[in-house]
């Protein structure tokens, strides 16, 4: 296994919009809270977590279905943050409900039970999350079967 050190920039432009960097190669991307703290022009960071998530599992889905030669494109991945408060009054991601879609049917792909068994193992940011967020994740196929959790 490799280790690397992911490292990102943030810095305040005004109020709670900040510039977020990553690095030479890619544009920054400005970060905001929604209103009434901050003017919303921008994700915020519950925003960015359920994108990280979901993009992830994505990823994973279709490195999964790859390593079997199939071919599941367009993927879609539709996430769902529901925030509330904690025992101590404290707004926290309560949970993240993931919602991916293959474009094509599941009876056009091969190995697929297998791939729905162990997709999420290849998911570095689902599976770090998932240690203090509760986590459900569904698939379905482009004809909205239902392949996960069965």
């Amino acid at each position: 296994m490799s280790e690397s050190l992911v490292s990102i920039k943030l810095q305040q432009k005004q109020d709670y919009q900040f510039e977020v960097s990553f690095g030479d190669l890619m544009p920054p991307l400005l970060a905001d809270e929604p209103a009434p703290m901050g003017s919303g022009l921008g994700p915020s960071p519950v925003q960015l977590l359920a994108a990280a998530v979901g993009n992830c599992l994505a990823d994973s889905l279709l490195f999964a279905l790859r390593k079997f030669k199939q071919k599941p494109d367009p993927l879609r991945c539709d996430v769902h943050a529901q925030v509330g408060r904690n025992s101590e009054g404290r707004l926290r991601v309560l949970q993240i409900r993931a919602v991916l879609t293959l474009g094509v049917p599941a009876a056009s792909l091969e190995h697929l039970d297998r791939v729905l068994e162990q997709f999420e193992n290849f998911c570095t940011v689902t599976r770090s999350v998932g240690q203090g967020i509760a986590l459900v994740i569904e698939v379905y196929d482009s004809n909205q079967l239902r392949l996960k959790p069965r």
